[in-house]
């Protein structure tokens, strides 16, 4: 082959790679934007995920605060996964919003930016779902339903001990209780600051049925109300005898029933007496 040939051989390829491209930047020219980016928070348990699976490229998180930097979580650099745990990087009280940009596997592309779609805004004190709570009944000295909430446990931590929502909402932490007696559909709600409740207003003889769920009232709409536990019913108390009707009215009621069997006595013996007078008049008027 003479050197005319090698020489337009190689123009021709050099042409092609111009006109048509190499492999590798066509793949690197096809990157597919992430779509449905969406928070999911439970308990301060907070998630950043989004669509679809990639192929042939990778998925980089950017997430910021309003008003300052960009951040990485460097679990979210390059990634093929399509989701990203942020519990870890946010203040609680912060506003943030996250960019999910999408990235060549070779680290080259033909866009200037990558590009990526931004989530909505979030903030964990406002927008994290508070999970039920858990709660027991109990019955005091004086007889009155005591229900005692237990604060749920986030996914938050501080000097190596998990937080619970009272550490991180404090006074703006209520809870609604609703209740109502067992097998009746007329339930009321009640609203209060503290996770111990005595409720003074119960009938003794009845069981009641109670649930409970966290109250933020700062939130916003459907947000202040955190998920309902499942209703706990408490037992019906039995009382006794002397409980029920009261010592004036068992004591009466013995009274009468000791009238009536001393009249049924003297009843009999009269009777008898009656019998045995007339038995020897019977026998006189024989002989």
């Amino acid at each position: 082959m003479d050197s005319t040939t090698v020489m337009f051989s190689a123009l021709f390829l050099v042409w092609c790679t111009f006109v048509n491209g190499s492999p590798a930047s066509l793949e690197v020219g096809k990157l597919t934007k992430a779509t449905n980016v969406s928070w999911s928070s439970y308990n301060f348990k907070t998630i950043l995920s989004w669509g679809p699976k990639p192929v042939n490229y990778t998925y980089t998180v950017e997430f910021s605060r309003v008003g300052k930097d960009k951040l990485r979580n460097p679990h979210c650099i390059r990634s093929t996964e399509t989701e990203c745990d942020l519990t870890n990087e946010l203040d609680v009280k912060g506003v943030y919003s996250a960019d999910v940009l999408s990235e060549s596997l070779h680290g080259t592309s033909d866009y200037v930016e990558p590009p990526f779609t931004r989530s909505k805004k979030f903030c964990p004190y406002n927008d994290t779902l508070i999970g039920s709570p858990e709660f027991k009944l109990k019955v005091n000295e004086n007889k009155k339903t005591v229900l005692i909430i237990q604060d749920p446990i986030t996914a938050l931590h501080k000097d190596g001990r998990s937080l619970n929502i009272r550490d991180i909402f404090k006074k703006n932490l209520k809870y609604k209780i609703a209740y109502n007696k067992a097998g009746s559909t007329g339930q009321k709600m009640l609203i209060v600051d503290e996770s111990k409740v005595e409720f003074n207003n119960l009938d003794e003889d009845q069981s009641y049925c109670f649930s409970v769920a966290a109250y933020i009232p700062s939130r916003k709409g459907d947000k202040r109300v955190g998920e309902w536990s499942l209703p706990k019913c408490s037992p019906q108390e039995h009382k006794t005898l002397f409980e029920e009707y009261g010592l004036a009215v068992i004591g009466g009621a013995a009274l009468i029933i000791l009238a009536f069997v001393i009249a049924v006595i003297v009843l009999i013996v009269v009777c008898c007496k009656r019998v045995r007078r007339r038995t020897p008049t019977a026998k006189e008027t024989i002989v």
